[in-house]
């Protein structure tokens, strides 16, 4: 296993306990909507999101225990997200990460309370004492979470991406749709571990450029993997942005041309960190991690 493996697995292990302890069971008709959002929420995903928030923070040697909440917030967002696209009324996906979506395993109306439960959740954290004492860095954690998750961030991505399967969208459209529905909330990830450790304005800037070259070049991944990955490592289908005649990368710019602008995005964010030196190991491995990724 490599270095940058065994990082992000013992990551995604903190997040998922204390994740665990954020959703502990209930019994009674409540039990039905926290057992669903431990459906979405506790699967042994990579943590991505999560782990960007730690590592950044890391590197400053902020508290792991204030990183790892804000990283379960993000996590929850991304979560309740992926709830929602699941949706018959939205991407209509029987199967996420190799288990029945949550509408299928429970019902679309639990579904629904389920993703509705983790959004708040994720600002409950964020606003609590533990995850940092000073309200001006809570409210600052809580501001950029909410403009990434919502109209001009993650939804309002959502809603071009609608919008997009009945138009023609070149490519500045689609880098623009992407920017909002899946690079928010890695651009967010990365700047709230740098909010959580007080960072300078010059960090967070470096930062911030380093999170929007890795959040387009995680999409166009993500487009080659829809296009050519495997179901079974995926553990989601495979082939729906053809079925739908969406705009993605791979259709504007074919697989070679999309897999070589990938590249080049992970070049180019590994570069942001170069005056960071070796503190930022574990970000560059997450953008090679990012282009490697075969799920």
């Amino acid at each position: 296993m490599t270095a940058f493996a065994s990082k992000i697995k013992e990551t995604a292990l903190l997040v998922e306990d204390a994740l665990n302890a954020f959703l502990s069971q209930t019994d009674g008709p409540l039990g039905r909507v926290v057992n669903a959002m431990r459906h979405s929420a506790l699967d042994g995903g990579k943590r991505l999101r999560p782990f960007l928030v730690i590592a950044v923070a890391d590197m400053f040697e902020a508290p792991r225990v204030r990183s790892v909440r804000a990283g379960c917030a993000v996590e929850m967002i991304h979560c309740y997200s992926l709830i929602h696209d699941d949706l018959p009324a939205m991407d209509d996906s029987d199967l996420r990460r190799g288990r029945p979506s949550v509408h299928k395993e429970f019902d679309e109306a639990t579904a629904i309370l389920a993703g509705d439960a983790l959004l708040t959740q994720a600002f409950e954290i964020l606003a609590e004492s533990e995850t940092h004492p000073s309200a001006e860095v809570r409210v600052a954690l809580a501001l950029e979470l909410a403009r990434a998750s919502g109209k001009a961030g993650m939804v309002g991505g959502q809603m071009i991406d609608i919008y997009a399967e009945q138009k023609n969208f070149d490519l500045d459209g689609i880098r623009q749709l992407q920017e909002l529905k899946t690079g928010a909330l890695i651009r967010v990830s990365t700047l709230m571990g740098g909010i959580i450790a007080e960072a300078s304005e010059a960090e967070i800037a470096a930062l911030t450029a380093y999170a929007e070259d890795l959040g387009l070049a995680f999409q166009i991944v993500d487009d080659l993997l829809d296009a050519f990955g495997d179901v079974e490592a995926l553990g989601k289908p495979v082939g729906q942005d053809a079925d739908m005649d969406k705009a993605t990368f791979v259709k504007l710019l074919g697989a070679e041309g999309a897999r070589d602008q990938a590249k080049e995005l992970v070049e180019s964010a590994q570069a942001r960190l170069d005056g960071f030196g070796q503190r930022a190991e574990a970000l560059k491995g997450a953008a090679t991690f990012v282009f490697e990724r075969k799920n």
